[in-house]
């Protein structure tokens, strides 16, 4: 009896292991199946194979779909076997969150990682910032997106430049469709300029630059806080209980923190070596005592209006 016993738990046993491979084939199977890389249209489509396997080349109005991702360009050459897409020619990718616009690029289907060379330009479709620069990486997996060579981001009124611009992407909250930007990082010759928006005549700019700068922002995309390290200098604005001018302050120092209130500078702190000196009211607008690095290139935005890409 025990042994007709032990036979039929061990046949239970097996059947409930056969059960479990077989869901996990499943359901790696459907996942595999909705992150496949359709081809959604081509004028041309050409066949051939290197030594590497084949390949497959298409030409005209292409559009590639991966999961959420759409890939268009003029054309492509896709080699399966190495998980990669050559786009050329007004490429273009976007998913839910960011749109972004290049000459050439690959994209690696694996990994599900873009990279963009020439004239690039993005942005995020819920209007909050829009940039540019030379080369770019999207990286869905790890909901980060990098601007190298002359990069050059809008946010609102306030401009970010430096070497590389890096930007990191949370979830979306409950009720939300979209991930918003959480937080920036700057890298090599970082410079932030910011509208004053007390002073209507002239126009003037706070302005802040450093090796290194760190940008946090709220779920509402505003900016909460600013972190500049390495020669961080500063030019802002004061303004007395009435909101009329009562002079500009000038700091530098190793380690400068900028905090703000729904989006609005509040408070600058300035640490190590700290250098400064005090403008009075009468050189509101004079451009002598801007920083070095200062200039405002809002006319190079490529989306001004912030309209749709095709």
């Amino acid at each position: 009896m025990r042994r007709v016993n032990s036979v039929i738990l061990f046949r239970f046993t097996l059947l409930g292991l056969l059960t479990i491979m077989l869901l996990n084939l499943n359901y790696n199977t459907l996942r595999a199946e909705k992150k496949k890389i359709i081809l959604q249209h081509a004028d041309t489509i050409e066949g051939g194979e290197t030594d590497a396997g084949p390949y497959r080349s298409v030409i005209g109005n292409v559009v590639f779909l991966h999961d959420n991702i759409t890939l268009k360009c003029d054309r492509a050459i896709n080699y399966e076997h190495e998980n990669k897409i050559v786009l050329t020619g007004n490429v273009f990718i976007t998913d839910n969150t960011v749109e972004m616009l290049s000459d050439n690029g690959v994209y690696y289907t694996d990994r599900q990682i873009g990279e963009l060379v020439g004239n690039v330009r993005g942005r995020m479709l819920d209007n909050s910032l829009a940039g540019k620069s030379k080369k770019a990486v999207v990286n869905k997996t790890t909901s980060q997106v990098w601007l190298n060579d002359d990069a050059i981001a809008w946010h609102n009124q306030q401009q970010i430049s430096g070497d590389i611009i890096q930007l990191h992407l949370k979830d979306p909250d409950t009720g939300k469709k979209r991930k918003t930007i959480d937080e920036i990082q700057v890298l090599g010759n970082a410079f932030f300029a910011s509208r004053d928006t007390l002073s209507l005549l002239p126009i003037v700019y706070d302005q802040f630059s450093g090796k290194k700068m760190v940008i946090l922002l709220n779920d509402n995309s505003k900016i909460t806080g600013i972190t500049l390290t390495n020669q961080a200098e500063s030019l802002y604005h004061l303004y007395n209980q009435d909101s009329r001018p009562s002079g500009i302050n000038y700091s530098s120092g190793d380690l400068i923190q900028m905090f703000f209130s729904r989006g609005i500078l509040k408070r600058v702190k300035v640490t190590g070596n700290v250098e400064g000196k005090q403008y009075p009211e009468s050189f509101l607008g004079d451009k002598k005592i801007n920083l070095s690095k200062f200039v405002w290139r809002d006319n190079e935005n490529p989306f001004p209006h912030q309209k749709s890409l095709p």
